[in-house]
């Protein structure tokens, strides 16, 4: 019995199993590989349709301009490494690292800090003006100023914290629902595995859609000290 719900989200303490857990957020670039011994194949046609959507979308959230410097292909990248590791955290004795804000804090707050410094040394007029947005009665941009400067500096944060809140809501209900199985009956039971099997299909969408939500998010972000 745990003695912690959370505990299932500890890396172990042993030094040695410590780095070989956080050694399963780069398992995605051994999976890579084995795509390219038949071209084309079906995972190689699907996957090259998504990463052409992408690159589609968030060639229109950048702006025409960014493209030929190849502004998209951080926030592809960006959105594969986190799909990735999302979804091996669904398999059993897979060490969930975007489950840690070390990990989702380390992605998000580098990008937002090269954003802001981008913006306020190339874009100074263009980063002082979304300070106060348009239309705001004279009376009122001085909490405008002081709401927007607070809004922009806990993006990271919630960067961070939306990505691991979503993988640890789904992993404890998983969790606390399969501790219940040995205390059951056979009726019971098998309720219990149709419940874990929808739920399982509910966090691969979820998956998909948090490693979307955070690429999408940093291209907006990118976007607007532009």
């Amino acid at each position: 019995m745990m003695s912690n719900l959370f505990s299932v989200f500890d890396p172990s303490t042993s030094m040695m199993n410590l780095s070989l857990n956080w050694i399963s957020t780069t398992l995605g670039l051994l999976i890579i590989p084995m795509s390219f011994w038949l071209i084309p194949s079906r995972h190689h046609l699907l996957w090259n349709k998504l990463l052409m959507n992408l690159h589609t979308e968030f060639k229109t959230l950048l702006g025409i301009k960014n493209i030929n410097k190849g502004a998209s292909f951080i926030f592809i990248s960006l959105f594969s490494m986190i799909m990735f590791n999302n979804f091996l955290g669904l398999f059993p004795y897979i060490f969930t690292s975007t489950s840690h804000m070390t990990l989702t804090l380390s992605l998000a707050l580098p990008l937002w800090i090269s954003f802001m410094m981008f913006g306020w040394i190339n874009n100074t007029q263009h980063m002082f003006a979304h300070l106060v947005p348009q239309g705001t009665p004279p009376i009122l941009m001085p909490f405008m100023v002081c709401i927007e400067t607070i809004s922009n500096m806990i993006r990271p944060g919630t960067l961070a914290v939306r990505l691991a809140a979503n993988m640890i809501a789904g992993h404890l209900l998983m969790t606390l629902l399969g501790n219940t199985g040995p205390s059951l009956n056979y009726t019971i039971l098998s309720l219990l595995i149709m419940t874990q099997i929808a739920l399982m299909i509910l966090e691969s969408a979820v998956a998909i859609i948090q490693s979307y939500v955070f690429a999408v998010l940093s291209t907006l972000y990118s976007s607007e000290v532009n």
